[in-house]
């Protein structure tokens, strides 16, 4: 199937599933009793089971918090793994209510497929890892050699992108998973893997010999990451908006899980503060929520900062640091709309 007929076959199917969720998630959520969240088939610091087989990861707390907003408990999460091929057609047909799965947010993706971005809460661009032994500093190295790369993204046009306008030609070996990407990898099939920056990291930190593998300097593309849900219904959009932005707020205004049991109790001189956290105003009565909604969201898993510290963070293996995440204040791009 060609990726035209691709796009216009998913786009049709996300306006059928758009006029199915006309204002019907939030009740279809509470009757079933659960949340069910389409995420990465496994992807270290991001989505993956652990020996337990319990879900961890940054979105995964993304989808606890929201679960933690509308059904009182964060652990009544169904997570649907889902490839780069099938999560949005998964979406468009209603499997899953949200897709938290380091998806970039693009024009065709928002416009075309019939899909709302609720928010990005991972600012990524394109990177390209090699084996230390091959030699090579800089992407502009790499003419003429075998790349891994997930078919079905945003990855596959951006690599076709930087190789043209360098001049340079490449070989692709086309997989569809995080975890097939490094068995190829590891094998020697290619000789670079590429991705988003973030889950080149999560890869590496998963190998025996993480020391012998260099992500290279270059970074290629704007990849928005963020949880996307379908067109036509506003009050679920908004809910995953306003989790994900109680999340950045809480980080911004001081919330943390340690102290907000006291912060409810008591309140605080900012009345921000007061309104988020249910004491102050109706904003929990507005998406169709109790009044604790965004205390029980933020109690999940922390606030951003947290959740991010606690999952891919610098004191973590993954080892990313902020960058580009940090608060507004602290010269990053995480920025929330006011509680008012």
């Amino acid at each position: 199937m060609t990726h035209k007929i691709l796009l216009g076959a998913l786009a049709a199917a996300a306006i059928l599933g758009a006029g199915a969720a006309q204002a019907q998630t939030l009740n279809d959520v509470k009757n079933r009793g659960n949340l069910r969240c389409g995420t990465n088939t496994g992807l270290a610091g991001f989505a993956f089971p652990d020996a337990n087989n319990v879900w961890q990861g940054f979105d995964v707390a993304y989808c606890r918090a929201i679960a933690a907003a509308v059904l009182g408990d964060p652990m009544k999460v169904d997570f649907v793994p889902l490839t780069s091929q099938t999560r949005f057609t998964a979406l468009a047909a209603g499997e899953v209510d949200v897709l938290v799965r380091n998806t970039t947010w693009t024009f065709v993706r928002d416009v075309d497929l019939k899909f709302t971005f609720a928010a990005v809460n991972y600012y990524d661009g394109q990177g390209f890892m090699v084996r230390k032994d091959l030699g090579v500093s800089s992407a502009k190295e790499l003419d003429g050699a075998k790349v891994c790369i997930e078919t079905g993204t945003t990855t596959e046009l951006n690599l076709a992108d930087f190789f043209r306008s360098n001049g340079m030609s490449y070989d692709p070996v086309p997989i569809e998973t995080n975890a097939a990407a490094q068995q190829q990898y590891l094998a020697g099939a290619c000789d670079v893997y590429t991705t988003d920056v973030s889950g080149l990291a999560a890869t590496r930190a998963s190998f025996a010999d993480p020391q012998n593998h260099v992500i290279l300097p270059e970074v290629v593309s704007k990849e928005p990451l963020g949880p996307l849900v379908r067109h036509g219904d506003d009050q679920w959009a908004d809910i995953v908006r306003w989790v994900s932005n109680a999340l950045v707020a809480a980080e911004e205004l001081g919330i943390t899980s340690a102290n907000i049991g006291e912060l409810k109790a008591n309140g605080h001189p900012n009345p921000e503060v007061n309104r988020l956290l249910g004491r102050e105003g109706d904003l929990g009565a507005m998406l169709g929520l109790d009044a604790n909604w965004a205390v029980r969201a933020i109690s999940a898993a922390g606030n951003y900062g947290e959740i991010f510290a606690t999952n891919i963070g610098e004191g973590t293996p993954i080892g990313l640091a902020r960058g580009l995440n940090a608060l507004w204040t602290q010269g990053g791009l995480q920025y929330t709309p006011p509680f008012r």
